[in-house]
């Protein structure tokens, strides 16, 4: 009997939020509102009363961060080669020159020696990545900003629900840029947060959302600041109220379904496969992915399709960047950051996600080794 297909990711949306979506669209104010106001107010209590500020994206806030930074022709940017591409794009989008140091073998995360040196006198930012979740050294990243009178714009798309050493991420430091895009821990079906410092940040992040627009009275208006169109609607923040409760909840299940993938591995599965498994880190980590990389006697291609044929999806995590050929044409190419070419060459993302069983891990787990033995 033929099993059920499997997907890598899967949003779970209730019955309530279901509900709460159709009130807003019954009461004629479907964009940006009171929804909007209120999930803003619900992720600031969430993050330490830190100011946040909603957009349609999780893409446009970090282009906006560099911007109230002050980021733009002249100035340099470093982040990661192994994260989705928007996160080196917006470095581009305002003008800036992506710099990308290699990635740390075991987190899979940007290599904090490597990014100190890759420091220069034109550095003004740098954009860390949380891969699957799992922050980097942040006592360490905000030391090394520190000292070379850094800004720090973290890509924390993945990262809701993680922590470093007890307080949540988002909760402290520079701007923090999440996302809550269809696969993410929590949903808004697409969107982001931005998190801002003061005041002054804020009416800017306001003002950049919406094409610079300052209003006042009844018919007052001015832009001073060239802004885009990036403000979320009231239909996806009524959605992103609905998950937002269950934050904890979903945290708290994924990290049961990780353990549970690694009891099901077993300790020999590195040693008897040459894969490789994620850091288990149980306190930190939200396992908004549970990724591995494979070893180089099969390409990732053929165990995604040999997966197939067990009727479970994976999905990859992510290509380097610096290949890609708008990155080739200034100047990257092959061998300038080997770690992050061989992970992004060889990783992939098994399934994860809150409806996911135990019996759906030990059939992935079953897929898994039956693969990689044959």
């Amino acid at each position: 009997m033929s099993q059920s297909p499997l997907p890598f990711s899967r949003p779970s949306i209730d019955e309530a939020t279901i509900a709460a979506v159709g009130e807003v669209l019954r009461s004629g104010w479907i964009t940006s509102g009171p929804k909007v106001q209120a999930f803003e107010a619900a992720l600031s209590a969430l993050l330490g009363n830190r100011i946040v500020r909603t957009y349609n994206s999780g893409t446009c806030t970090m282009e906006i961060a560099l911007r109230i930074a002050g980021i733009g022709p002249g100035d340099e940017v470093i982040t990661t080669p192994i994260s989705w591409v928007a996160t080196a794009n917006v470095i581009i989008e305002v003008g800036a020159t992506p710099v990308f140091a290699d990635i740390d073998p075991v987190t899979r995360n940007i290599d904090l020696d490597k990014l100190e040196a890759a420091i220069t006198p034109r550095t003004r930012a740098i954009i860390p990545v949380y891969l699957a979740g799992m922050p980097v050294d942040m006592d360490r990243l905000y030391a090394i900003a520190g000292k070379h009178g850094l800004r720090v714009v973290e890509d924390a798309a993945q990262a809701l629900g993680s922590s470093w050493k007890g307080k949540p991420i988002g909760s402290f430091g520079d701007f923090v840029s999440f996302s809550f895009q269809a696969n993410k821990n929590i949903t808004t079906s697409e969107g982001g947060c931005l998190v801002v410092n003061d005041a002054d940040e804020a009416k800017l992040a306001e003002k950049f959302r919406l094409q610079g627009v300052v209003r006042s009275g009844l018919d007052g208006i001015d832009v001073d600041v060239l802004g885009g169109k990036f403000n979320m609607t009231d239909i996806a923040a009524a959605i992103g109220l609905g998950q937002l409760p269950h934050l904890d909840a979903i945290t708290a299940r994924r990290r049961a379904l990780a353990r549970h993938y690694f009891a099901c591995f077993g300790d020999d599965f590195e040693e008897t496969t040459g894969a490789q498994l994620p850091v288990r880190d149980f306190q930190n980590t939200n396992w908004h992915l549970f990724q591995i990389v494979l070893p180089e006697r099969i390409t990732r291609a053929e165990f995604m399709a040999k997966m197939l044929e067990h009727q479970i999806a994976c999905g990859y995590h992510y290509a380097p960047i610096h290949l890609f050929t708008l990155y080739r044409e200034r100047g990257f190419k092959e061998g300038m950051f080997p770690v992050a070419e061989r992970v992004g060459r060889q990783i992939v993302t098994l399934p994860m996600f809150f409806a996911l069983t135990e019996n759906d891990v030990e059939r992935t787990v079953g897929a898994v080794k039956s693969v990689l033995q044959q």
